[in-house]
């Protein structure tokens, strides 16, 4: 046994792999990008990137109904893309074990909303662990697997962005080879046809009391006994902060396993103390199941439904002294999320906003381009609604809106799930105009692959979805493609493509600055003695340009050269 440090989200894969599994797929979402990546680094486990969630949930089901153990990880908002597979999957059962890694995001620090995946889990009625370290990431991942082949069911292991991304000790061992379990033929119970799901629905309800039941007595729910003036009952990263705020002050029920919720466990824990507590991230789901047994208990009378929890919230909430940290907030400059110096989307978001157009956008790092100075971007709501989101945008405004609007996404993105409002787009003769930003990688969450870079997980050459042959093959006829570090290119495609009465798509098409294969140019610099300091080059927002003693000045360490900002300058004061 070998004990390593690591991040949550890598114990996850850990577990994952010493307990067998063999085929996972995911589509990437901070923050459950790293379970998936580390776990590609084991050859003995399939592993892929799919466009989607929905696509990777019904991958691992065809992997679990031929009797391997299978798994798929994603964010959040991605559990509601794998939802329509996943309600169904609580009829059918499984065959080889069968589990979802889902990574909730308390705090928003990547994601435009902060849902409780919790929900999904009691509405689709099938158990959800939730672990409080990187240790019992990696054992309540293999636990999962154990869960799901006991009681015929999909378990979803529940992590957030402070157990995923930090770190702590873990025991690894060796990987256990499970034997595939045969598939056998079973219409009644892999067939969900109205006449097949009605007799299946009394099996879920079967399986969800004899999982309350489970929940009495498993080790994944525990008490730890010590003052009995307040019990705190709590899971995931609240245990955590519970316990090193308050010790063996108070008495605390850990949850691991969050759903089904215990019953009698509750209700002798709540007669041993003389106060009842839970703290939880983010809804009231403990409390108000507690509640419901009829106890007292406080809960979101003291702590807030929104916002990640924190040992301070829970010391001021409890009146208990704060730790003594002096922090200048004056020295520490303000650093507001930008697209980096080079983004190939800048020069585009540029040229939108100085036309004024009304961007209907999507999630990515384009999602920037809403920012100051460049503020080009109007709409954001979940992956691939900007397509959608502009045919119903235009077909209410006519010739009002069509000819000044037009919406973004990006290459990721368009294959998750933008394809299909695109299709929607040609098939109801939309007067559109779509951009797809292709930068030739998945940039927000880390670089990582998808169908339209012609390269697999691992980093395989793969096949390519080819974007302009896909538009005009679903009947986009105006489909053209331009280099977003060319303004002028810009400036005409838009300018043409606004005025153009039907369905459009331009592609912008230049790698993230980022990327390992991209050599950048040499940084440029500002002559001084030409510079008017007129601040145009400033209206690009780029984080290598700022203004030194009244003038503009490039900073080498940043700058790679796209010459953007040269375009701009009326005076000839930017060069290399």
């Amino acid at each position: 046994m070998k004990k390593k440090l690591l991040l949550g989200n890598e114990a996850v894969a850990r577990g994952l792999f010493e307990a067998g599994v063999k085929l996972v797929s995911s589509y990437p979402g901070t923050p459950s990008t790293e379970i998936t990546e580390t776990i590609a680094e084991y050859p003995e486990v399939y592993c892929e990137w799919a466009p989607n969630e929905k696509v990777a949930l019904e991958t691992a089901f065809g992997a679990s109904l031929a009797g391997a153990r299978a798994a798929c990880a994603m964010k959040h908002v991605g559990l509601n893309v794998a939802a329509d597979p996943l309600y169904t999957l609580s009829y059918t059962g499984v065959n080889g074990g069968l589990v979802l890694c889902v990574a909730d995001d308390p705090g928003m620090h990547s994601s435009q909303n902060e849902q409780d995946s919790r929900h999904h889990a009691i509405a689709s009625k099938v158990p959800m662990l939730e672990p409080s370290d990187a240790a019992e990431s990696r054992a309540f991942a293999m636990r999962a697997f154990e869960l799901s082949e006991q009681f015929d069911t999909p378990v979803i292991l529940r992590m957030c962005t402070r157990i995923a991304h930090s770190q702590s000790l873990v025991a690894c061992e060796d990987r256990v080879e499970v034997p595939n379990k045969p598939y056998v033929k079973n219409p009644q119970k892999y067939i969900m046809s109205p006449a097949n799901a009605i007799k299946r629905h009394p099996f879920v309800e079967e399986r969800t009391r004899k999982l309350a039941d489970f929940a009495e007595t498993t080790d994944l729910n525990t008490v730890e006994m010590g003052g009995t003036g307040m019990g705190i009952i709590c899971s995931g990263t609240c245990y955590r902060y519970v316990k090193e705020v308050f010790g063996d002050s108070v008495s605390v029920l850990k949850l691991g396993l969050v759903n089904p919720l215990p019953v009698k466990k509750i209700l002798d824990f709540a007669a041993a103390v003389d106060r009842l507590v839970v703290i939880e991230e983010l809804d009231p789901v403990i409390e108000t199941h507690v509640k419901g047994l009829g106890l007292k208990v406080e809960g979101k009378s003291l702590f807030p439904m929104e916002g990640e929890f924190s040992q301070n919230l829970i010391r001021k909430v409890f009146g208990l002294p704060l730790p003594e940290v002096v922090v200048n907030d004056d020295a520490i400059p303000v650093r507001p999320p930008v697209m980096c110096a080079g983004c190939p989307h800048r020069g585009l978001f540029y040229t939108l906003a100085k036309h004024k157009v009304t961007v209907i956008g999507d999630i990515g790092c384009y999602t920037l381009g809403s920012a100051q100075p460049l503020n080009a971007v109007d709409s954001v709501l979940c992956m691939g609604a900007s397509v959608s989101g502009i045919h119903g945008f235009n077909k209410i405004g006519g010739k009002d809106t069509s000819g000044k609007t037009v919406a973004v996404i990006g290459d990721s993105t368009f294959m998750h799930s933008g394809m299909t409002g695109l299709v929607n787009v040609s098939y109801n003769a939309s007067d559109s105009t779509v951009i797809i930003l292709d930068n030739s990688i998945t940039g927000m969450t880390g670089h990582q692959q998808n169908p339209s870079t012609g390269y697999n997980i691992h980093g395989d050459p793969a096949a390519k979805v080819d974007l302009e042959a896909f538009c005009r093959a679903i009947g986009i006829d105006r489909v053209r493609v331009v280099d977003p570090y060319d303004l002028a290119a810009c400036d005409k495609a838009i300018t043409e493509e606004l005025a153009f009465e039907g369905p459009s798509v331009i592609i912008s098409r230049r790698p993230c600055a980022l990327l390992k294969t991209v050599k950048p140019k040499p940084a440029l610099v500002v002559d001084r003695d030409k510079c008017r300091a007129c601040k145009k080059c400033m209206k690009l927002g780029c984080p290598a340009i700022h203004m030194e003693d009244g003038k503009a000045c490039v900073d080498a360490t940043l700058c790679v050269g796209c010459g953007v900002c040269k375009q701009l300058c009326a005076f000839g004061a930017i060069g290399e």
